[in-house]
């Protein structure tokens, strides 16, 4: 469900960018309708490139790796509480 979702905002920023990218005014010169343009553009690239980054699955390596640190954490402190409660036993 995550990567369809994923793929539906691509097609969206795609067809946007087709849309639009012939009515922009790129090339009049440093006006303010070319950086606007140069500008709306870029951002378009930068949500098409994120997009693609996460359909892809470039950081699924990375997201493993924490996973594997966050349960090795949990155990850490499952055990750590597990020796407090046993030293409070032996106190009282």
């Amino acid at each position: 469900m995550k990567g369809f979702k994923n793929v539906i905002y691509l097609s969206l920023a795609l067809g946007m960018l087709m849309y639009a990218v012939p009515q922009l005014e790129v090339g009049g010169g440093w006006t303010m309708a070319t950086v606007f343009s140069i500008v709306w553009i870029g951002f378009a690239l930068l949500i098409v490139g994120a997009q693609l980054h996460h359909i892809l699955g470039v950081d699924e390596e990375t997201r493993q790796e924490l996973g594997k640190i966050k349960q090795m954490r949990r155990w850490q402190m499952k055990q750590r509480l597990e020796g407090k409660g046993k030293l409070l036993q032996m106190r009282k």
